[in-house]
């Protein structure tokens, strides 16, 4: 194992101050972690994909996918007060004593009912500003589920410590089950946009519960004296996520208002699918490298070689994912939604080539929280949002498509703005960071070179169907390992070691 490998590995080992709170369960390794991560993330994801396209293509409209579109976008920008910056505040301490944690609880559910409050009471009049009265009620149904939300939070947080996965597992599927099956009877029974909002509030029930019985953490009783630390950091981490989820939330507003329900509905699908891409690849292990780049800072060992590590892994995997989803997103929309919702395929095809950008910079986010540079952080989110913002309206006028290429204008110039910033932090070796950059092109390439030789020899987008869809990406697949093999890219090691951690891993890492 590299240096750089070992560094990560290494941030296994628990911490020898550690409280007998923490010690239990026992710390897992990263790459363990990481695979009950993906392995969450990966069937949270199937059921929700499932349930999407059954309710699209058999139960649900554009427009009515629109309505709760605008109704959740909404609440999601309020949502941002939920957490209150409890997760990270959590996972940087160096302990955590029964007090602290039940701090912890307090101020999550105290500021749950802000958030309930504040969702509540903008439901009628987004309902009067969008001239949509469902609206409202839809609004309250989401407001109600968020209550339950602050059951999770401390939990959640707690496992993340230890990296124990295992749980978050559980408590992610079991959300994601109940939030499906929601939906999907809701949908059947002819509930329209409200089988959504219940199956949200199903959603928020499940994941609150399944967490307080893997790991208690009441809210109860009420604990507020000595939380001035927890309220100075999560102020500043509540600002700074704040910008984040205007400028992540806003923009099915930004279309609803400038365009109607029938397009954002269109637009909210795109971003969408591209977003469940993305967060299938990369959503899960970011959530285990926060503390295990905790570890590595608390030893005092240099951030940058361990950093370009996580720049190889995401940009191996997730340039060749989008490029292909955007390659690939005709036949895809066709075969999955149906022809009525053939006019999500353009945006699609241009939102997943914005997310190209954004993976070059992985954790830009979470390493100055780590760090202690939330201050700046807040300033560089601030210009962030208002670059986002006035990117999409300006290119509204020219309807969903302008709305769609203005990811990719925003993607640019959200790379020129934290590229030095990030660097500065980190310290990473630039010219190492443009050799991943140059042999991840080349996997991503050999990725593609299947798909569009079928596109050129064969069937036309608007004529490929699932066979050939799938034939083409099994030849990509096998493109994607034989370039990663022959370019000898740095990531090859560390997607070996979670291949190793699954059942017959070992045995087919040897293979290779």
């Amino acid at each position: 194992m590299s240096q750089a490998a070992a560094t990560i590995a290494d941030a296994q080992a628990p911490d020898a101050t550690t409280s007998p709170v923490e010690r239990e369960p026992a710390v897992m390794s990263v790459r363990g972690a990481a695979v009950w991560a993906m392995g969450g993330q990966y069937l949270s994801f199937a059921m929700q994909f499932i349930t999407s396209v059954i309710i699209s293509r058999l139960f649900l409209s554009p427009a009515e996918v629109g309505l709760f579109s605008i109704a959740l976008a909404a609440a999601l920008v309020v949502s941002v007060l939920q957490d209150f910056g409890l997760t990270r505040y959590i996972s940087g301490l160096p302990s955590v004593d029964a007090e602290t944690q039940a701090r912890c609880s307090s101020v999550a559910f105290t500021f749950s009912l802000v958030v309930a409050g504040l969702i509540a009471s903008a439901a009628y009049p987004m309902a009067h500003i969008y001239n949509q009265p469902d609206l409202a009620p839809i609004l309250l149904i989401i407001a109600a589920g968020y209550l339950f939300i602050p059951l999770a939070v401390v939990p959640m947080a707690l496992m993340a410590r230890t990296m124990s996965f295992k749980g978050h597992f559980t408590v992610n599927v079991g959300a994601a089950l109940a939030q499906g099956l929601v939906a999907l009877v809701l949908a059947w029974l002819g509930y329209s946009a409200f089988a959504l909002a219940w199956a949200t509030f199903a959603a928020g029930v499940a994941r609150g519960v399944i967490a307080q019985i893997l790991r208690p953490a009441p809210p109860w009783p009420i604990r507020l004296d000595g939380t001035g630390p927890i309220l100075s950091v999560g102020s500043r981490l509540t600002g700074m996520y704040a910008a984040y989820g205007i400028a992540a939330r806003t923009p099915d507003m930004i279309v609803g208002k400038m365009l109607g329900v029938l397009p954002v509905g269109l637009y909210s699908r795109a971003v969408s699918l591209s977003d469940q891409f993305r967060m299938l690849i990369s959503g899960a292990i970011g959530s285990v490298f926060y503390p295990a780049f905790a570890r590595i800072r608390d030893r005092g060992d240099p951030l940058g070689p361990a950093y370009l590590r996580v720049v190889a892994g995401y940009t191996a995997i997730i340039w060749p994912g989008m490029a292909m989803l955007s390659l690939a997103a005709e036949p895809i929309v066709r075969i999955l939604y149906g022809e009525k919702w053939m006019a999500v395929a353009p945006l699609l095809s241009t939102i997943a080539l914005a997310e190209l950008f954004f993976v070059m910079l992985p954790l830009h986010s979470d390493l100055p929280i780590l760090l202690g540079r939330i201050n700046k952080l807040m300033v560089f989110n601030g210009v962030d949002t208002i670059i986002s913002l006035s990117f999409l309206a300006a290119s509204c006028r020219w309807g969903t498509e302008g709305a769609a290429m203005s990811r990719i204008a925003y993607a640019v110039a959200w790379l020129m703005l934290y590229a030095r910033f990030v660097q500065g932090l980190v310290q990473f070796d630039v010219r190492a960071m443009l050799a991943i950059f140059a042999k991840s092109a080349g996997v991503t390439l050999a990725t593609l070179a299947p798909l569009a030789a079928f596109y050129a020899l064969w069937q036309g987008p608007d004529r490929l169907g699932f066979w050939g869809l799938a034939l083409a990406s099994v030849l990509g697949g096998l493109g994607w390992l034989a370039a990663m093999l022959a370019l000898r890219h740095p990531a090859v090691e560390d997607i070996k070691g979670l291949v190793a951690h699954l059942p017959g891993g070992k045995r087919l890492v040897a293979l290779l």
